[in-house]
């Protein structure tokens, strides 16, 4: 699969949006995979990079098909005293504030320097050359995540002068769950930049790395987490979609603005920003 989630010409021509576009996570429907024990499936599978899919099922466990038919299922950790499946949380976050103000309102955002130090480095860079004033949320897909980073309204890409191109953090020990933020990124590992996501439902099961990946090369990295304005971010994840944006079927109908991204505490410095290279044209994404 060339391009994970986002095919559309997106992470990797490195002077360009595109760059970031295809790192989103993938969530293409699949077929359900086999329910065990009695579970049943809920909502659509999610078709990961490497070809197999996972499931989430009525009992909080998911199940794997592999590329081959195999199937692994994971059973979620189980309270002792009430039986029921134990959520998963995340330590507590150190590092800057961001805060986004967009057209429907603003979102306030911990980051986490300590975890994903490379990642937050990276993204504060980009906030503070104003990269994302004037750009929208340009993939919104209901349940699973609201995305922003290069594109402005009516496709058009923002150029990225000199991308960072972030190794992978996703093995930080920090979990998908709903209201956190993770770096998007194509098919290889270290391929994030500019683009990220909110992840509006817990997406753990789908997007976190595999514990069996002694490598580092799966997963997607959480820097950080919603602290206020989260019924934003869920108000912009159910607006009516369509095909004005790089990602058929997932842009605003209306456009929803990103007025401006600021580091909370910080004084802002004049930026006098350079001409970056013409983004490639955006293409179907591939299911």
């Amino acid at each position: 699969m060339r391009h994970t989630i986002f095919a559309i010409a997106a992470l990797l021509c490195l002077s360009a949006p595109i760059h970031a576009q295809e790192a989103t996570p993938a969530a293409a429907p699949a077929e359900a995979a086999p329910a065990p024990g009695g579970a049943t499936p809920v909502g659509e599978a999610t078709k990961m990079p490497d070809g197999s899919t996972v499931q989430a099922m009525s009992d909080g466990s998911t199940v794997t098909t592999l590329p081959d038919g195999s199937t692994i299922t994971k059973v979620p950790s189980m309270s002792t005293t009430t039986g029921a499946p134990v959520a998963k949380t995340n330590p507590p976050m150190t590092g800057p504030q961001l805060l986004i103000a967009t057209s429907m309102g603003d979102i306030t955002l911990q980051l986490d320097a300590v975890r994903a130090p490379k990642t937050v480095k990276t993204i504060l860079r980009y906030v503070r050359e104003k990269h994302y004033d004037g750009t929208v949320f340009y993939r919104v897909q209901k349940g699973f995540v609201d995305q922003m980073g290069s594109w402005e309204a009516n496709l058009k890409g923002r150029g990225i002068v000199k991308p960072d191109v972030v190794p992978l953090e996703a093995n930080n020990g920090l979990s998908n769950i709903r209201g956190t933020i993770a770096l998007a990124r194509a098919d290889a590992p270290d391929s994030g930049g500019a683009e990220f996501f909110i992840n509006v439902g817990d997406n753990s099961f789908a997007l976190d790395q595999n514990p069996n990946d002694k490598e580092n090369t799966t997963g997607f990295a959480v820097f950080g987490q919603v602290i206020s304005g989260m019924d934003v971010a869920d108000a912009i994840n159910v607006v009516p979609v369509g095909d004005n944006g790089p990602m058929p079927g997932q842009a605003p109908i209306d456009p929803i603005l990103i007025k401006k991204v600021s580091i909370i505490g910080e004084v802002e410095k004049p930026v006098r920003r350079a001409v970056a290279a013409k983004p490639a044209a955006a293409k179907p994404a591939k299911k």
